[in-house]
């Protein structure tokens, strides 16, 4: 494969006869490896609005959550897919792919363990400490052992609250069973399914906000879930209750989480992300002791990354051969 930039233009003749794909962000040689070698790449970090390369695009891989609206789309007349590395595409406008013909592919099922695994690291470590108690044992302050101390909540056979009992809000529940947890979750519909295998019990919003110690949220971003929880959701948590958010950073409304914070509204709050992400550095949140945030990390594992730029590439590869996608969104 070719990697096309500013500096060794590939000539018009090639582009025109070549498979074409246009890659938002600086992908990984371990992705690349997975590409076949007939296509030709562009960084779209090195196309100008007006680049008349746009023209003969057939694939965009969306690595980086570029923002992938109308405008873009007429952009390629000629694009064939829209391949998204992740499951969330709220950066990708749907209707848009659709009334243009354009396939969209994402990447669901084969991260939902890794990123169960990253909401229960969150709940741990914002139920114990563990943050601010790792900066303490190591700044000047340690110098004995004080058992009074970042006293935290104890998380075996407390009430969990799931938002969103999907695929991901399932895997979290069979590793709350580990906990001997009460599990209460929260959906549009019922999810018998998960009632039965898991033991959860059904909750409306409300009631999971006031009767958990630990709520977290897995459902996708859209104009129904945006700021889900804001002023009126944090007061009706528990004073001792934790928020943990591995959905998407506008679920949440940020000043409210703020208030929240600083009022001991709640007792703490963990983020894998956030609106916008990053935050700015001198957002006010980033100064909460009890916040624990994360650079977006839920599927962020050797072996999940892999299997996401596999079925990425499956997906590119099917739409430009005009084949049903692997996974496909819209």
């Amino acid at each position: 494969m070719r990697q096309a930039s500013n500096d060794k233009l590939i000539n018009l003749l090639e582009i025109t006869m070549s498979r074409n794909v246009l890659i938002d962000e600086p992908i990984p040689d371990s992705f690349l490896e997975l590409l076949v070698d007939n296509l030709v790449l562009h960084q779209l970090s090195d196309l100008s609005t007006s680049d008349p390369r746009f023209e003969h695009m057939d694939g965009f891989v969306t690595y980086g959550h570029y923002v992938t609206d109308a405008e873009m789309m007429d952009r390629m007349p000629k694009l064939r897919i829209i391949s998204n590395f992740g499951v969330g595409v709220d950066h990708i406008d749907l209707e848009a792919a659709k009334s243009r013909g354009i396939p969209v592919g994402n990447t669901p099922n084969v991260l939902d363990g890794a990123v169960a695994d990253m909401t229960f690291a969150l709940l741990m470590a914002a139920a114990r400490n563990i943050v601010i108690g790792d900066r303490y044992a190591r700044g000047p302050e340690f110098i004995h052992y004080d058992p009074s101390l970042y006293l935290g909540s104890e998380i075996h056979g407390s009430t969990l609250g799931i938002v969103g009992m999907g695929n991901i809000g399932r895997e979290v529940a069979r590793r709350a069973r580990g906990f001997d947890m009460q599990i209460l979750y929260h959906n549009r519909n019922r999810n018998l399914g998960a009632e039965d295998e898991l033991c959860v019990s059904y909750r409306s919003l409300d009631e999971i906000l006031s009767e958990s110690d630990y709520i977290v949220l897995n459902v996708p971003l859209t104009p129904e879930t945006h700021h889900l929880v804001g002023r009126a959701e944090f007061q009706r948590i528990k004073p001792t209750g934790i928020l943990i958010n591995m959905a998407r950073g506008g679920v949440v409304d940020h000043d409210a989480l703020l208030e929240a914070l600083e009022n001991k509204w709640i007792a703490a709050a963990a983020l894998d992300v956030t609106e916008p992400e990053p935050l700015p550095r001198d957002h006010p949140l980033l100064q909460m002791e009890n916040l624990v945030i994360a650079p977006h990390l839920g599927s962020a594992t050797i072996q999940t990354r892999r299997a996401m730029a596999q079925l990425t590439v499956d997906n590119l590869m099917a739409g430009l051969a005009g084949e049903p996608l692997t996974r496909r969104i819209a």
